[in-house]
């Protein structure tokens, strides 16, 4: 299987240069300061290893005020040696907050290590337990009492005795029509069933009247007795 070809990336080209001149300048600046020997060669390594621990706390747990702090402070002690080194100011004769600067970057530099490689693990939050699902409950025994019905019989209704039973009024009569001699019925009913014959209806209380030639309330009590 052959080999895929080496290609120069650009972009890590320029990160090697950047990396190497601002390397340069840090030490420059240190020497300058009063930082001879390994002492000025270890000031630029910290300074880019404490800007690489800051970014890498960016990209692997997302932005946060601690690592932005540390990654500008990193970025602001390598751009300052940049712009110091370019003659700004006389490495000859260096100024006191200069000297006091590089004297004290150890102490801040460590702080800044130390707050982001330990402080993640305080500030992850704890999470939420999962409250358990709730058991099925039986229900009460008031409530199987309600919804069962009671097997008891319901007490049958007691009968009430004649003497609490209040006498009620009779039913007002009709009126008896005058009495009607039975030969008279008889003729009725022999004309009743010759008219029903004869039309297939049943003979009417006008029709009785002017057959017999009586009075009309005679008519209606014969007729009565007809039904």
């Amino acid at each position: 299987m052959a080999r895929p070809a080496f290609r120069v990336d650009a972009v890590l080209v320029q990160a090697v240069i950047a990396g190497a001149l601002s390397f340069a300048h840090l030490h420059d600046l240190a020497a300058a300061a009063g930082q001879d020997g390994w002492k000025a060669w270890a000031y630029p390594i910290s300074v880019d290893l404490l800007l690489v621990a800051a970014w890498r706390r960016l990209r692997s747990e997302g932005p946060s005020r601690l690592a932005w702090c540390w990654f500008l402070i990193a970025l602001f002690a390598s751009l300052g040696a940049n712009v110091a080194t370019a003659g700004f100011l006389d490495l000859a004769h260096p100024p006191a907050w200069l000297r006091f600067g590089i004297a004290g970057w150890p102490a801040l530099a460590f702080l800044g290590g130390t707050l982001l490689a330990h402080s993640h693990a305080a500030q992850e939050p704890d999470p939420e337990p999962v409250p358990p699902a709730p058991a099925a409950t039986e229900p009460t025994p008031e409530v199987e009492r309600e919804a069962t019905p009671d097997p008891r019989p319901e007490p049958e209704p007691i009968a009430a005795s004649a003497e609490d039973i209040p006498e009620l009024a009779p039913a007002p009569t009709a009126p008896a029509g005058p009495p009607v001699p039975a030969a008279l019925v008889d003729h009725a009913r022999k004309l009743a069933d010759d008219h029903h014959a004869r039309t297939g209806a049943r003979i009417d209380t006008e029709t009785l009247r002017a057959r017999l030639g009586v009075p009309s309330q005679l008519a209606e009590t014969i007729a009565a007795q007809l039904v």
